[in-house]
């Protein structure tokens, strides 16, 4: 069991995830920071000075006027302006990976189509190989000629 397990760890798929894994979790702070830092506060500023984040409903408490107070005063909401800023940020990474994806196509129409690798060959060819490689030792091989005498 354990033999099967760390094959099963060790094979390039597994490995290729937890890299990707890795990756997409350093990429997943570089687009809350695009989204956060960058692309909202333009955007909010369009709006006259909105910040989605601190869009929501407040069902249980006092009103508030930002969202940290809120959750600071124990009031229970609705927070669809964090669920806005979800939604920009996955626009974001699957149009960045859309970008990438077509690209590694683009490279692999120009690389040419990969040959697939040679699998064993069928039965058949298998045994003439091996006709073919008993006929060259018997070729090989001295032959021993039968001495010509008379009968008789």
């Amino acid at each position: 069991m354990w033999r099967e397990f760390r094959d099963f760890a060790v094979r390039g798929n597994v490995v290729d995830l937890a890299i990707g894994l890795i990756l997409g979790a350093a990429f997943t702070v570089i687009v809350n920071s695009l989204v956060n830092d960058i692309l909202m506060p333009p955007i909010g500023l369009a709006l006259g000075g909105i910040d989605f984040s601190n869009f929501f409903i407040t069902l249980k408490g006092d009103s508030f006027p930002t969202l940290a107070a809120a959750k600071a005063g124990g009031a229970v909401t609705v927070n669809y302006g964090v669920f806005i800023n979800a939604i920009i940020k996955f626009v974001i990474v699957a149009f960045a990976v859309f970008l990438l994806v077509k690209q590694i196509n683009r490279i692999k129409l120009n690389l040419g189509p990969v040959p697939a690798p040679p699998g064993p060959p069928p039965r058949q060819e298998a045994l003439l190989e091996e006709i073919r490689d008993i006929l060259k030792e018997q070729r090989a091989q001295p032959s021993v000629q039968p001495s010509a005498q008379p009968l008789g």
